[in-house]
């Protein structure tokens, strides 16, 4: 199973960025990496191991669009092995279903896929607090 470690939001201010967060909630800069065309900026507290990364592409001038501020969007189906198979027959390559569990009891059943530029979806099995 995978840890999730940051969720990554592209921003145009670095400054006003990280000033938001630090005052919202408490995240400090961890680590930063300047590169030729972007910044990295990399947000935690002693709260969470997760951390959320800022990228700054340099020369952006526009807000972002949530499509270019995306992270990834769930769904969830009634029948997650059905449309598992359906998607990997239509040739779409969704990822392997998974399955998380908490104290002994499952959580959800879930399997990601690509749109063609690259967005990811999560699907979810329908149930619980995924309705």
């Amino acid at each position: 199973m995978a840890k999730t470690i940051h969720t990554m939001l592209r921003v145009l201010d670095e400054a006003r960025s990280v000033a938001f967060y630090e005052e919202a909630f408490g995240l400090k800069i961890a680590d930063r990496y300047d590169f030729d065309s972007f910044t990295l900026v990399y947000l935690a507290n002693p709260e969470s191991e997760h951390e959320v990364e800022l990228t700054i592409n340099k020369g952006e001038t526009k807000p972002y669009d949530l499509g270019n501020g995306y992270g990834h969007v769930a769904v969830s189906v009634d029948d997650l092995d059905t449309e598992h198979e359906r998607m990997r027959a239509a040739g779409l390559a969704p990822r392997d279903i998974k399955e998380i569990s908490h104290q002994g009891t499952r959580l959800g059943r879930f399997f990601f896929i690509e749109d063609p530029d690259g967005y990811k979806i999560e699907v979810l099995e329908r149930g619980g607090r995924f309705q």
